[in-house]
C-alpha cells in the first residue's frame, strides 16, 4: 500500500485503515486473526478501534480492543503499526451524557492500554464531543495523557467543524498539542444528517471540507463506502426507487440517484469497479486522507485494496462531487 504521514507528526500510515468493529465479534478470534494478518501482509498498518467496539452484544466488552492486542502479542508486531483507539464515548443507555472529564478519559486510556497490551497510543481519538466542556479543558487533559507518555497524538471523531476550530485556535494560542486529525463520517455519496438515528454522529460537510483544504489537517473518514451502497445499487442488491427500502435513511437523497450516474461514467470510462471509485474518491482529496474500509472478509479487503493505484485529476473530483 502507499503510505500517507499524518500531517504534523511522525506517523505514517497506509493509505487505508482496517475497521475493527467486526474484530472479536462478527468475526471469532481465528477469522479476525487471518483478516488482520492479510491486512498487515498488504502493507496495512493501523486497525481502527474503539473502547466502545462491540459492547452493545452480550458478553465480554471491548473485544475488538481485545483481541487486536492479543494478535499484536502473539504476532509480535506491535512496533510495525499504528496503534489507534477512541475512548470517551458516552455509555450506550445514556448517549445525553457526555463522558469526557480528565478520570473519565484518563480511565478510558488506562483500559484500552491494557486490553491492547501496549504502553503507549500511538493516535488516541476522542470518539465524541461534549459541548457543554471548554475544549481548553479537553486539550488540557490530553496534553497531560502525552507528557505522562500513555499517548502520542490525538485527534477527534464525530466533532463539528467549528469545535475543532476552537479546538486548534487554543492549542496555537497557549503552545499545547492540539487534533492531528479528524474521524467524521465521509464517503462519496451525499447524507442527509437530519435523517441520523444517531444524533451524536458528525458528517463532512463543505464547512468542515474548507477546514480541512486550509488547514491540511488530515481526515481518517469512517463508513467510507456508505455500507457499499453504489456498489449494492449496481448489481441491483438495492435501488433507490419507491420506498427506497433497504437503503439505510441518510443516503435517500436524490443527490445520490444523480451521483450514481456519474460514477457509472466514471467506471466505464476508466474501467474501474465501484469500490475502486468510492475509495480513490477519498484518497485523491487535496488533504491527507485515509480511509476505514469495513471487511468481513479477505475477499472484501483484496476489492479494497485495488483502490491503492488509483487517483483521480481535480476535474474529475469534481464531477464526481
Amino acid at each position: 500500500m502507499k503510505q500517507v504521514r499524518i500531517a504534523g507528526t511522525e506517523l505514517v500510515g497506509s493509505s487505508l485503515a482496517l475497521g475493527g468493529v467486526p474484530i472479536g465479534s462478527k468475526l471469532d478470534r481465528e477469522a479476525s486473526f487471518a483478516l488482520m494478518d492479510a491486512y498487515a501482509d498488504a502493507g496495512g498498518n493501523m486497525i481502527d478501534t474503539a473502547e466502545v467496539y462491540a459492547n452493545w452484544l452480550p458478553g465480554e466488552t471491548s473485544v475488538s480492543e481485545r483481541t487486536i492486542g492479543a494478535w499484536m502479542k502473539e504476532r509480535n508486531n506491535r512496533n510495525a503499526l499504528i496503534v489507534a483507539t477512541k475512548g470517551a464515548h458516552p455509555r450506550l443507555d445514556a448517549m445525553h451524557k457526555g463522558r469526557m472529564s480528565p478520570q473519565e478519559i484518563g480511565q478510558d486510556i488506562e483500559g484500552s492500554l491494557n486490553r491492547l497490551q501496549v504502553d503507549t497510543i500511538d493516535l488516541y481519538w476522542l470518539h465524541r464531543d461534549d459541548r457543554d466542556r471548554p475544549v481548553g479543558d479537553i486539550l488540557e487533559t490530553l496534553n497531560a495523557q502525552v507528557r505522562a507518555g500513555n499517548i502520542r497524538y490525538f485527534g477527534c471523531s464525530n466533532w463539528t467543524a467549528d469545535r475543532i476550530e476552537e479546538a486548534q485556535r487554543y492549542a496555537a494560542e497557549h503552545g499545547v498539542q492540539g487534533f492531528s486529525a479528524n474521524q467524521p463520517m465521509w464517503s462519496i455519496a451525499a447524507v442527509d444528517a437530519a435523517k441520523f438515528q444517531d444524533p451524536t454522529l458528525v458528517a463532512m460537510d463543505e464547512t468542515m471540507h474548507r477546514l480541512h483544504r486550509t488547514s491540511g489537517l488530515t481526515a481518517i473518514p469512517y463508513s467510507s463506502q456508505a455500507q457499499g451502497l453504489f456498489a449494492k445499487l449496481r448489481n441491483g442488491r438495492l435501488s433507490l426507487d419507491g420506498d427506497a427500502d433497504g437503503v439505510a435513511p441518510p443516503y435517500r437523497t436524490g443527490e445520490n440517484r444523480s451521483k450514481l450516474e456519474r460514477i457509472r461514467t466514471i467506471a466505464a470510462n476508466k474501467s474501474l469497479s465501484f469500490t475502486q471509485i468510492a475509495l480513490s474518491y477519498l484518497l485523491s482529496q487535496p488533504f491527507p486522507t485515509i480511509p476505514i474500509v469495513g471487511c468481513h472478509t479477505i475477499e472484501q479487503l483484496q476489492d479494497c485494496l485495488t483502490a491503492d493505484e488509483v487517483r483521480f485529476t481535480a476535474e474529475e473530483l469534481a464531477f464526481l462531487s
